[in-house]
């Protein structure tokens, strides 16, 4: 027993060699500021990779000996990110390794949860050993530490700018304005009130100006149901009444659930149906929803005619169409 006492109360360590820094200001100054230069250097990695991804082009090669042709701005910014992330490393090892506390205790083996006492003791140590360490004081190692941090934590968000342009209000807004006339999809022709027939169902789009292009997300967005009903079978406000045309009623084609193609129409209930998921709304009351996962009506395109008497859009849609969110159920 009483070699086993020895052998734990001497366990065979060296003798604790104090550090330069702890006895030497100078040593300690010295250590802060090499601390604080590889925490700088750190920065400059993080400016170097905002500056290769905003200024070198992407379609750049460079020739490396080692890797070949190779794209410049994956190069400068995989040695930018590399670089703020290791210099803060080594700031932070340099830093523990020269001016934190270093002492050596030997703690007996004990029951997994200290004692209150013990515990509330623990935490005041902790607080004053943080005071120890010096961060308070060396307000250069704080700043330069705080700016290498911030600027590695937000480069990242650098990348965002990969996902494209923000798309502002072109997802709510369409190519519909005042006084455009509807044109047969396909076929880009002039419709008149007298093309439809009682029970008919057209699609349109927006007629182009000249030099205008149609495009895919236009076409998307500006689709429209035409449909003909007899006048007195609709059960509308007197204002969305005025809104149609000799019984002539148009609605976005886009579903206000997931987006889908509103193409389905049954001339016997005048129901118009979603095909993907079933979402059924009715015509004569300004497509409102009767059946399914949608929450709001086709938005509703008010209509009149020229003084060629073509259907046009007396106004824009009065809402954004497609599938409705959070903010707009």
């Amino acid at each position: 027993m009483s070699k086993e006492v020895e052998r734990l109360s001497d366990p065979g360590l060296p003798d604790h060699v104090h550090r330069k820094a702890d006895h030497d200001p100078a040593a300690a100054d010295k250590a802060e500021r090499q601390v604080s230069i590889l925490f700088m250097l750190s920065v400059v990695g993080t400016v170097g990779f905002i500056v290769a991804y905003v200024f070198v082009p992407s379609d750049k090669f460079i020739f490396v000996p080692v890797m070949g042709s190779t794209n410049a701005q994956q190069l400068f910014l995989g040695l930018g990110l590399a670089a703020a992330t290791l210099f803060i490393g080594l700031g932070a090892v340099h830093w523990a390794k020269t001016l934190m506390p270093d002492t050596e205790e030997v703690a007996e083996r004990h029951e997994l949860r200290s004692e209150e006492v013990d515990r509330q003791d623990f935490l005041a140590t902790f607080k004053a050993r943080g005071a120890s360490s010096g961060l308070p004081r060396r307000s250069l190692i704080k700043r330069t530490l705080g700016l290498a941090l911030g600027l590695v934590s937000v480069s990242p968000l650098i990348l965002l700018r990969d996902l494209g342009p923000l798309p502002k209000k072109s997802l709510e807004e369409t190519s519909w304005k005042s006084g455009t006339r509807l044109v047969t999809d396909p076929g880009d022709r002039p419709i008149k009130a007298s093309d439809l027939e009682i029970g008919a169902v057209a699609q349109v789009l927006p007629e182009l100006t000249p030099g205008e292009e149609r495009t895919l997300n236009n076409i998307a967005k500006d689709a429209v149901l035409l449909i003909r009903i007899r006048p007195e079978e609709f059960q509308l406000s007197p204002e969305r009444l005025s809104w149609t045309h000799e019984g002539i009623i148009a609605f976005s084609k886009i579903c206000t659930h997931m987006g889908c193609a509103v193409a389905l129409y049954e001339q016997q209930t005048k129901h118009l149906l979603c095909p993907c998921h079933q979402s059924t709304f009715d015509v004569p009351q300004a497509a409102k929803v009767i059946f399914g996962p949608a929450a709001r009506p086709l938005p509703q395109l008010e209509i009149t005619v020229d003084t060629e008497g073509y259907l046009i859009a007396r106004k824009p849609f009065n809402q954004p169409v497609g599938p409705s969110f959070w903010e707009r159920s």
